[in-house]
Parts: C-alpha cells; sequence; structure tokens
C-alpha cells in the first residue's frame, strides 16, 4: 500500500522574497518574533524544519523600537572578551542610543535555531538605524508586523 509522500523543500528549489519592515513604534519581542517567523519562511507551504526556506528581511528604523515596562534602564547586555576580567555590560538603553541595530539582531537572533541553520537564516536579516537602506534593488515588499 502506498500512502502519500511527506514533501520535503531542498535547498536549491526555495524562491528567496525580500520583505521591508519598519520598526517604529513597534514592541522589540513582538517585532522580533515575526521577523524570525519570516527568516525561518514557516509561512510558507514549502517549509521544511531542516531546511532553509526563508526569506530576506531588512528592518529600519531600529533607534525608534519600543521596550515596555522598566527594560531601558534594567535589562542588560553581556559580552565577553575572552580574557579575565573582560565581561563588559550593557543596558538596553545605552544599546539603543550606540548601536540600535545590535538590539534588534540580538532579539532575533536568540529566536532562530542554534547551529549552522541558524547562523544562515541569521545573514539574511538586515538591520538600519535610520530610513535608508541600500537594498532597493531587490525591490523590498513593506509587511505590518508586530504592535
Amino acid at each position: 500500500m502506498q500512502g502519500n509522500r511527506t514533501y520535503h523543500a531542498k535547498p536549491g528549489e526555495v524562491e528567496r522574497r525580500w520583505y521591508l519592515v519598519n520598526a517604529r513604534g513597534k514592541v522589540l519581542g513582538r517585532l522580533a518574533s515575526q521577523v524570525a517567523t519570516l527568516l525561518r519562511g514557516k509561512g510558507k507551504p514549502q517549509f521544511t524544519p531542516h531546511v532553509d526556506t526563508g526569506d530576506f528581511v531588512i528592518v529600519v528604523n531600529a533607534e525608534k523600537v519600543h521596550l515596555t515596562g522598566k527594560k531601558l534602564t534594567q535589562k542588560v547586555y553581556y559580552r565577553y572578551s575572552g580574557y579575565p576580567g573582560g565581561m563588559k555590560a550593557t543596558t538596553a538603553g545605552t544599546l539603543l542610543k550606540r548601536h540600535p541595530e545590535r538590539l534588534i539582531q540580538h532579539a532575533v537572533r536568540g529566536m532562530l535555531p542554534k547551529g549552522k541553520l541558524g547562523d544562515a537564516l541569521y545573514k539574511k536579516l538586515k538591520v538600519y538605524a535610520g530610513e535608508r537602506h541600500p537594498h532597493q534593488a531587490q525591490k523590498p515588499v513593506p509587511v505590518e508586523v508586530g504592535e
């Protein structure tokens, strides 16, 4: 008896699209989860968990993203140089002022799979602090995400 076969996408047959997301006034976590879903390709009918079926995502206005509660002063990001005493701590407010794109990159990165697949998905994320981006030639489709 032959049943229906489950479809698995092959890496070469995935059609990639470009999406443009405006972060102005959006809550960071909600924005990041929907961007991660687009990068992963979970909304596509040919989604396959172990294959990169996602699209490219451009996030603009990262400096205008919103954090709820007291996260601007209480949320802390750590980085470590690898040397003794090389631990550095930065609050979300400071990071938003100095490198607003890193705030979104960090949030989205944590929502992607770990390992080679997650690294490949993360490379398709482009974040810019202001309104301008160098990807007009790809004709990105504006998408409304977050709250």
